[in-house]
């Protein structure tokens, strides 16, 4: 529900109209394999592709425990809207590090504008020309592109010390996109292939990626945190909010039934508690990136965090889809599609636990004073 206090540029996020409306398309986005024009239209609405908009661009410059927690509850309704909303806020963060002429054309329009992105790895080919960028070749996947208003792509440049991942922003009206996703899990998001043919980007709509590393000067906390930090935690949200909802349909579906099998009584307490676990370490890391102090340490803790919770979440979903029985192997099972948007987004590399457990092994073991990035 909107109050007298709330403004434009502080979003409720999952409000009830919105998790409505994922709950409604859910099975009709799997089908089309990409949101709804109705669900992808009420991101906007909710809030956020401005979520981390510069609040001089009309945007919310928000913090990372809303997000989390309003994606969560959006993924309990349908996992794909849940994962569009989370990146289209998450690239506009992105977008933020451009340089000052960059962000103005970018949001020129408002900072409703709905940002799809191809960043890792690079891919494509981009040419120094003409003061700018010229672009070209194919990049996959960009989620929610087919209702972006902007792509974010990157490709490898000359640089000053080698070659160098640069991300560009480019209008989706100046981009072809070929209709190629088509995933065991999350098919409601559209991660089709965008394809560039001599794509002019002037120079302030680019960046070298390191950027991302950087805090802004005189920015809000939320461009001061460096990307390592926060990747993990956006991208964890949604398999948080699948599993809950994995959780209330299979203690649903044994409600008010004849006595439970003795299994079901370790399945649920066991599935229950990892998620719970998971919600608290996902909590904390957001806490951590809002409020916490920015160290290697901080940002390994987070990565840390963020993939043993994508683990403990989709352990959960696993041992509720196998004691499930035959009714989750249907094709219409919400359960089923539960645990394939799951085992999808764990298989997301920014959740790798084996570089999780690397990195903050390293930060642990480093002296204190390095390079929070």
């Amino acid at each position: 529900m909107l109050t007298a206090q709330r403004t434009r540029s502080t979003p409720v996020l999952a409000d009830a109209d919105l998790i409505a409306a994922a709950r409604r398309d859910a099975a009709a986005a799997e089908a089309a394999g990409r949101l709804t024009p109705q669900g992808a239209a009420a991101l906007p609405r909710a809030g956020f592709p401005r979520h981390f908009v510069p609040r001089d661009r009309g945007g919310a410059a928000g913090e990372f425990g809303p997000l989390v927690s309003a994606t969560a509850q959006v993924a309990e309704a349908c996992a794909s809207a849940a994962w569009c909303a989370a990146l289209f806020a998450a690239h506009g963060r992105l977008a933020a590090y451009l340089p000052p002429a960059g962000r103005r054309e970018v949001w020129a329009d408002g900072p409703d504008q709905r940002i799809a992105a191809a960043v890792v790895p690079p891919q494509g080919q981009a040419v120094a020309r003409d003061g700018g960028w010229r672009l070209g070749g194919a990049w996959r996947p960009a989620s929610g592109v087919d209702h972006a208003d902007w792509v974010l792509l990157a490709s490898w440049t000359p640089g000053p010390a080698g070659r160098q991942h640069r991300i560009f922003a480019v209008p989706r009206s100046e981009l072809a996109v070929e209709d190629t996703w088509d995933s065991c899990g999350l098919r409601g998001t559209g991660g089709n292939t965008v394809r560039a043919e001599g794509v002019r980007v002037p120079e302030h709509r680019s960046m070298p990626v390191e950027t991302l590393l950087r805090p802004r000067p005189g920015a809000a906390r939320c461009h001061a945190v460096p990307f390592p930090m926060v990747a993990a935690l956006i991208f964890a949200a949604p398999l948080l909010g699948i599993a809950r909802g994995a959780l209330r349909t299979w203690t649903a579906e044994r409600t008010g039934g004849p006595a439970p099998h003795p299994a079901t009584h370790t399945v649920l307490a066991e599935a229950s508690a990892r998620i719970h676990a998971a919600g608290l370490l996902l909590d904390g890391a957001a806490a951590r990136a809002d409020r916490g102090e920015i160290t290697s340490l901080a940002v390994a803790e987070n990565r840390r965090d963020a993939a043993t919770a994508a683990t403990l979440c989709r352990e959960a979903v696993d041992s509720l889809f196998r004691a499930a029985g035959l009714r989750a192997h249907a094709r219409d099972s919400v359960l089923q599609r539960a645990w394939r948007d799951a085992t999808t987004v764990a298989a997301h590399g920014t959740l790798d636990a084996d570089a999780a457990a690397r990195a903050y092994t390293e930060a642990v073991l480093t002296p204190d004073g390095d390079d929070p990035a």
